[in-house]
């Protein structure tokens, strides 16, 4: 057994990892860039290592700091996690020349099943069955020999990114040139295949184990339709469409494919399912690593797929046959990702303000989280990860809305009460699931409006703020009296007592501690936590914020607002495509922002003239961050909103790191 290991990445997965080394008595080395100098996988490991500045390409991706980094520290092994360089073969037989081991498979396995279309050949001659598809350089003719709809995907890459859905095949090229710069900038590879698209299909995966002995047994399914812009967001274990037959045939179709490439670790076979007929499953992909939803494999074996990915490593038999692996229970999984679902759940940024993770009876939270902890638009947006264990399906699913309710992280926008309302759709709650879902029913699960008790907690935390200090002299003019000129004072009590503004009559009162306010609401109380300027309840959250409409109409954000082009999430300016001066047309293509892994697309709002162009590529921008000025031509409708730009943007694919 290794004495001790370097793990190779950050943020949660990066805790967890260590978490078992501890167990296992193994001395952890962690690895960090200068954004991640206070993080909490720094603090939690034995030893850490600067590994350079912030970009990723200069820090986590770069293997001769990471190598260095090992022999500094006398590591012997390296656990890649996942996403970086946990599917890089590069990688791994860079860590073999350097005399470590690669916590991972050989690494001409990460090879071959890495190369979407030699995977799909080699698995397909050891009888596992494929989703019909074409490659390049023929690609545009076999979509099209295909027939709409049809799947881009880059070849060397996974998870989501650079995925294209066609319906429409004249824009067929469009779409294939998008595809191929989001492959090339995220994989260094442009490659392509296309796959015929399944409507309504369920994305269902089937754990591996292999060792170095020739022992391979897979550990059961999980069930990842509910996705958003083909990012996994909710994960269980079993899969509710699944009878024993039908897990069987699927289990031994993913040890033939794991056997074909010579596998040897933890690894997941993806497969696509017809929710109407479960028998006709097709091989999509293998992931040659350890995947996000991880855990509920684990809480429904009883086994930490860490462990046996050292135990592998280090060159342990597996002591177990298929025969002995049973699942009990159930387990659901929720991603807590720093992104805005009202804003059309673009990345977020910010500094965690209050912290509050559940745990307890049923209940696991993994996450790479502190408070204090600046969370910025570098790396992906996944911050933690909610599981909850039942032994049923309704129970885990009772279990993760309680604890995703119970989830509060102030100061950054998450997902957190969105996926609550999501586990609490008649769809979901019936295991009627596909991997449409999510965008059908989103637009629902969105509140249209802030509830008033939301308003009257923040009057009350803005209020509280202004009392007067005990003790010394007062400003008589800075006491919130309700004192006015020439009119009848209106006083102003602590707690606040709310009216109604027609009868006066009172209709609640607020009370405040540090952490929390209670607003009492028509005889219902309503308490919600608070730091700072934010608000959270349920998982939801809200920052108050002053609004001036003097400054902001001489800022030019009302009703020359129509005109800008602002930044919809904090990140970075990465493709120009006009000038000042260049005449444009509505809806047409400007700029491109990158943030958290997620290609943001800026449109024109109406034809016009650039009159200001604020940014060029790599400009960092922060949100709502002013890009470029159209002012429109003399027959644009003169009709545009006075309260904000209309929403003339397109999003990419986001990175999953699954």
């Amino acid at each position: 057994m290794f004495d001790t290991v370097l793990v190779a990445n950050r943020g949660e997965i990066a805790v967890r990892v260590i978490r078992t080394l501890r167990a296992l008595g193994i001395r952890s080395v962690a690895v960090f860039s200068d954004a991640d100098t206070d993080a909490r996988h720094v603090r939690e490991a034995d030893t850490a290592v600067r590994i350079g500045p912030a970009p990723a390409t200069e820090s986590y991706l770069s293997a001769d700091r990471l190598l260095e980094a090992a022999a500094r520290t006398g590591a012997r092994a390296v656990h890649p996690g996942y996403g970086f360089l946990a599917e890089n073969a590069p990688f791994a037989r860079a860590c073999a020349d350097a005399g470590l081991v690669f916590i991972g498979p050989p690494a001409d396995a990460i090879a071959l099943m890495g190369d979407k279309i030699r995977a799909k050949e080699t698995v397909s001659a050891a009888g596992v069955p494929v989703v019909p598809g074409g490659r390049d350089p023929e690609l545009a003719e076999a979509a099209r020999a295909l027939g709409a709809p049809v799947l881009l995907k880059p070849s060397a890459g996974g998870g989501g990114k650079g995925m294209r859905l066609v319906r429409d095949l004249t824009a067929l090229e469009e779409e294939i040139s998008a595809a191929r710069r989001e492959a090339a900038a995220s994989f260094g590879d442009d490659t392509l295949l296309v796959e015929r698209w399944i409507d309504r299909p369920r994305h269902i995966e089937i754990q591996i184990l292999a060792d170095a002995h020739g022992n391979v047994v897979h550990l059961g399914e999980r069930e990842c339709s509910l996705q958003r812009r083909h990012q996994k967001v909710i994960e269980e274990a079993p899969s509710v469409l699944l009878d024993a037959a039908t897990r069987a045939a699927m289990g031994e179709a993913a040890v033939q494919a794991a056997r074909s490439c010579g596998y040897v670790g933890a690894g997941t076979v993806e497969f696509i399912v017809p929710g109407g007929d479960p028998s006709a499953y097709s091989f999509m992909e293998m992931n040659t690593r350890l995947q996000v939803e991880h855990p509920v494999t684990e809480l429904v074996t009883g086994l930490d797929l860490v462990e046996w990915q050292v135990r592998v490593a280090a060159g342990e038999p597996l002591p177990f046959t298929q025969d002995a692996v049973t699942l009990t229970g159930h387990a659901v999984e929720a991603r807590i990702c720093a992104e805005d679902p009202a804003r059309g759940f673009l990345p977020t940024g910010g500094t965690v303000l209050l912290l509050d993770e559940p745990a307890g009876d049923g209940v696991r939270t993994d996450s790479g989280l502190s408070e204090g902890d600046a969370v910025g638009s570098r790396y992906d947006p996944m911050l933690s990860k909610v599981i909850a264990y039942g032994p049923d399906r309704a129970s885990a699913l009772r279990t993760l809305r309680a604890a995703l309710a119970a989830t509060v992280t102030l100061g950054v926008t998450t997902n957190a009460g969105f996926l609550r309302r999501l586990l609490a759709h008649p769809a979901v709650v019936a295991g009627d699931l596909d991997t449409g879902l999510v965008e059908r029913v989103a637009p629902d699960l969105v509140p249209a409006h802030v509830p008033e008790e939301v308003y009257e907690a923040a009057a009350a935390v803005r209020l509280d703020a202004l009392r007067p200090a005990p003790g010394g002299w007062t400003d008589p003019f800075s006491v919130p009296s309700g004192w006015r000129l020439g009119g009848t004072p209106h006083p102003v009590a602590f707690p606040l007592r709310v009216t109604d503004p027609v009868t006066h009559t009172p209709r609640g009162t607020h009370t405040l501690t540090p952490t929390r306010v209670s607003v009492t609401l028509d005889g219902v109380r309503h308490t919600f936590h608070r730091a700072g300027d934010w608000l959270g309840r349920d998982g939801d959250s809200w920052q108050v914020r002053d609004h001036d409409p003097v400054a902001a109409a001489l800022q030019g954000t009302t009703r020359s607002g129509a005109d800008s082009l602002t930044a919809p999430m904090p990140g970075t300016v990465t493709v120009v495509k006009v000038a000042v001066g260049d005449e444009v047309t509505a809806g047409q293509n400007l700029l491109v922002v990158e943030a958290m892994k997620m290609e943001h697309v800026i449109s024109a709002p109406h034809a016009g003239t650039v009159t200001a162009l604020d940014v060029t590529p790599g400009t960092t921008v922060a949100m709502d961050q002013t890009l470029a000025v159209i002012t429109p031509a003399p027959d644009a409708s003169p009709d545009a909103p006075t309260d904000s730009p209309p929403d003339t943007s397109q999003d990419a694919p986001a990175k999953d790191p699954s």
